[in-house]
């Protein structure tokens, strides 16, 4: 397992998707292994989706590491993660913002919150809060957040997200209609939100009030 997970690493940091050492070493201390289904185990450090079950997927690795570059999370940031599916998202924003920070993850499907909060025990993660939720709304009790990542593609930007958005604080999230999406961030300054298209990319639709 872990001369292949070096090996998409390195294909990761040459294809340009794993830009600075501290997503690299994030991406290097977590397990994925722990987070995917054991009939999948051996596609572990492939670079693709997997799927969950419940019609939810974990993200492809290079999707995972293109977000957190874009986050740009500081040690001890406060992160709200929408779509929280089996928690190796939000282990990997654990490692980013270090033990002082905190990471709430949101998924609206109760089963995975428990695979999730199983996964991140067994991962020794013990900075994240999974919470059963309508990720749309986020979680206006823990915020307001610095960083905010969606993981689940919304055909509009949900105003309770932009609401727990700290200033100067930074949320990435696909946007769109249909099955293709726009990977959007967003940047709060002087209560302005200023927005930002990265490219096209695929998600699972968001659930809930403000999903499909």
């Amino acid at each position: 397992m872990e001369e292949n997970k070096k090996r998409l690493l390195h294909h990761l940091k040459r294809q340009g998707y794993i830009r600075s050492q501290s997503v690299l070493e994030a991406m290097e201390a977590v397990k994925r292994e722990l987070f995917v289904p054991e009939e999948l185990r051996e596609f572990t450090y492939t670079d693709t989706p997997l799927p969950i079950g419940h019609g939810q997927t974990i993200s492809a690795p290079h999707m995972v590491a293109m977000m957190c570059e874009l986050l740009q999370i500081e040690r001890g940031d406060r992160i709200l993660e929408v779509g929280g599916g089996c928690g190796y998202h939000a282990a990997v924003l654990s490692r980013l913002t270090g033990e002082n920070g905190k990471v709430v993850s949101v998924e609206i499907v109760s089963q995975l919150v428990k695979v999730a909060i199983s996964n991140l025990e067994k991962a020794n993660i013990e900075n994240v809060e999974m919470l059963q939720a309508d990720g749309g709304l986020g979680h206006p009790g823990k915020g307001p957040y610095q960083r905010i990542t969606v993981a689940a593609a919304s055909p509009v930007i949900p105003k309770p997200l932009l609401d727990q958005l700290d200033e100067g604080g930074i949320m990435v999230i696909p946007v769109g209609k249909g099955g293709y999406q726009n990977l959007m961030v967003l940047k709060k300054r002087d209560k302005r939100i200023f927005e930002k298209d990265h490219g096209g990319v695929v998600f699972v639709p968001l659930k809930g009030k403000y999903g499909y």
